[in-house]
């Protein structure tokens, strides 16, 4: 028993910031609660999560998240944080360091500050288009008419670093007998990398899929400094639909119930991570 004595704080500190808040907000949920124009709060049972079912504005919140994080982390960081890990590891030293130091500085940005730099990138009169005029390409109000793509270029901007770190350390980890028995074989670097070093990080991938879905998932300021959610709700995920829902119309029960299916996601998501991940040690 005292062994487990010096754990009490961590404990503790655990169930006031963590375990508090939410079993607050699976309270909320349930109830009517608003900021304004209420008299009292009465518990309503599931009507917030049937309602929320039968909006087509969350199903549309729904879908666009699953779109971002599929997109921006599943497929863009993780596919781009690889790449890089792979053709950096035979690269100079200088340009080792130079490719590093840039992706890292994307992700050390504040979320709010790498948001107004897509923002000057992505928009009307920003960079992008003044490059595309510069090669006589037509441009386009990227953040009108293709909003959800450009927020998850943005997200792969700012949070390819992660990936690329991970992938860097697993990949230094690999066994060099394996990839040199691989190459006496006769195979090439393509299957070098695809038979031998991919198996070997497998666990890695996954582990790093979780994360960066988990991160993804809560993606706010990103996004709500380039779009706002807009134009009308063509780039609203579920944070920001649910941040309208909470304090832009006041309704907290509501908006904390799609703040709990929020939570439920990334626990699902969690969940097939570490399934795979426990078939990978089995």
């Amino acid at each position: 028993m005292l062994r487990g004595l010096p754990t009490v704080p961590a404990v503790v500190l655990l169930a006031v910031f963590l375990a508090g808040p939410i079993a607050y907000c699976v309270y909320y949920a349930f109830t009517d609660m608003q900021l304004t124009g209420a008299a009292g709060t009465h518990f309503v049972g599931v009507d917030n999560f049937t309602r929320a079912f039968k909006d087509t504005d969350f199903l549309n919140a729904m879908w666009l998240t699953l779109l971002f994080v599929v997109g921006s982390a599943v497929i863009g960081q993780n596919t781009l944080g690889l790449a890089l890990a792979v053709l950096t590891q035979k690269a100079t030293q200088p340009v080792r360091a130079l490719v590093n130091g840039v992706v890292i500085a994307a992700w050390v940005l504040p979320e709010v500050v790498a948001g107004y730099l897509m923002y000057a990138f992505f928009y009307d009169q920003g960079s992008l288009n003044s490059l595309l005029d510069a090669v006589h390409l037509p441009d386009q109000n990227w953040l009108y008419t293709m909003p959800i793509l450009a927020v998850c270029l943005a997200n792969v901007w700012r949070g390819t670093a992660f990936s690329l770190m991970v992938f860097t350390a697993a990949i230094n980890d690999v066994p060099q007998e394996l990839v040199e028995a691989a190459e006496m074989d006769g195979a090439g670097p393509w299957q070098r990398l695809w038979r031998v070093v991919l198996p070997v990080i497998r666990p890695s991938i996954l582990t790093n899929l979780m994360l960066i879905t988990l991160q993804t998932l809560s993606v706010f300021g990103l996004i709500y400094t380039m779009t706002r959610g807009g134009p009308g709700n063509k780039s609203e995920t579920l944070p920001i639909f649910m941040y309208q829902q909470a304090f832009q119309n006041s309704l907290i029960g509501y908006g904390t119930a799609i703040a709990l299916v929020l939570l439920v996601v990334g626990a699902l998501f969690s969940v097939v991570y570490i399934r795979l991940l426990k078939l990978e040690d089995d």
